[in-house]
C-alpha cells in the first residue's frame, strides 16, 4: 500500500531535519514523500536539496497559504493513503506501517485518527492526545478531540472533498476532516501513538496568537454546515462537551501520570 506524505516548509530549518527524518526513517517501503516550500530564506531549501532522490518531489514554488500549498502537494501526490507533516513536528517510529495495516484490514474505512504527543521546543512532551468522537456535530461544538499529524486519509476520501480552503487560516485540517465525514467518510481509530506536534514561539497554532481568527474560521464553518448564524443555546453545547473533554482528560492523567510515550 503507496502511500505519500506531505510536508509543508517555510523558513523552520531548525526543525526541519527532524521531520525528514522521521519520515524517511519509518523503513516504510512504498513511500512518496513530497515536500512544499513556498519561499524559505534560512537555508530550508539548501538542506531539503541535500537530501536528493530521498524526497520523491520537492515543490519550489510560490503558494497562497498552508492550505494551497497542501493542495499543491496533494495534487502531485499518487498513493493509495495520505498524511501530511508540517516542518516543525515529526512521525514516531513505525507509524507508517501501523498506518498501512490498519488501511488494510479495515477496507471500509477511509479516515484514522491515532494518538500522539503535543511537545516543546527540544521535543520534550507536553501532553498526550488520544483521539475520540470526531462526528461533524462535535466538531463544531468543539467536543472531538484529535492530532493532525496522526490523522490519515485515503485518497479517494480527499478527491472526493473539495481540498483544503485556501481562505482558512487557522483550523484547514479541521475543515477539511469536517467535509470528507459530511461527504460519507467512515471513520476509524487506532490506538496507537502515531506523531508529534511541536509548539514553539513561530507555531501557526497552539500558541493562542491567531484565536480571534481561528474562532472567526470556527464560525463561518458552523454557518456553512448548520446554515445559520451561532446561538446562546449552542455555548450551552459548547461548555458540556468542554466538560466531558476535561473529565476525560483528567482520568487519562489519573491512568498514566508519568505521561510516558506509549509506541506499543
Amino acid at each position: 500500500m503507496k502511500i505519500s506524505i506531505v510536508t509543508l516548509s517555510y523558513n523552520q530549518r531548525d526543525f526541519l531535519r527532524e521531520a525528514i527524518d522521521s519520515v524517511l526513517q519509518q523503513g516504510y517501503p512504498d513511500l512518496e514523500y513530497i515536500v512544499v516550500d513556498p519561499g524559505s530564506t534560512d537555508g530550508s531549501r539548501e538542506l531539503l536539496q541535500s537530501y536528493g532522490e530521498r524526497i520523491s518531489q520537492d515543490i519550489f514554488e510560490p503558494d497562497h497559504g498552508a492550505a494551497d500549498g497542501l493542495n499543491k502537494g496533494f495534487g502531485r501526490a499518487s498513493g493509495e493513503v495520505f498524511g501530511f507533516l508540517n516542518a516543525d513536528d515529526f512521525l514516531l517510529p513505525g507509524s507508517l506501517c501501523r498506518i498501512a495495516e490498519f488501511f488494510q484490514s479495515h477496507p471500509r474505512c477511509d479516515m484514522v485518527f491515532g494518538n500522539g504527543y503535543v511537545v516543546d521546543a527540544h521535543g520534550q512532551n507536553l501532553r498526550h492526545v488520544r483521539a475520540r468522537d470526531f462526528t461533524v456535530r462535535r466538531f463544531l461544538y468543539g467536543g472531538t478531540q484529535w492530532l493532525q499529524q496522526s490523522t490519515f486519509f485515503r485518497r479517494e476520501a480527499f478527491r472526493r472533498s473539495s481540498g483544503f480552503n485556501t481562505e482558512n487560516r487557522t483550523c484547514w485540517d479541521g475543515e477539511l476532516f469536517v467535509s470528507m465525514a459530511q461527504m460519507g467518510a467512515t471513520v476509524g481509530y487506532i490506538n496507537a501513538d502515531l506523531a508529534a506536534f511541536r509548539i514553539h514561539g513561530a507555531s501557526i497554532s497552539g500558541t493562542g496568537r491567531l484565536l480571534d481568527a481561528y474562532r472567526e474560521d470556527c464560525r463561518r464553518i458552523f454557518r456553512q454546515i448548520r446554515g445559520r448564524d451561532w446561538r446562546v443555546t449552542d455555548d450551552v453545547f459548547h461548555l458540556l462537551y468542554r466538560v466531558e473533554g476535561l473529565l476525560l482528560r483528567t482520568g487519562s492523567r489519573l491512568k498514566d501520570p508519568a505521561g510516558k510515550r506509549n509506541t506499543a
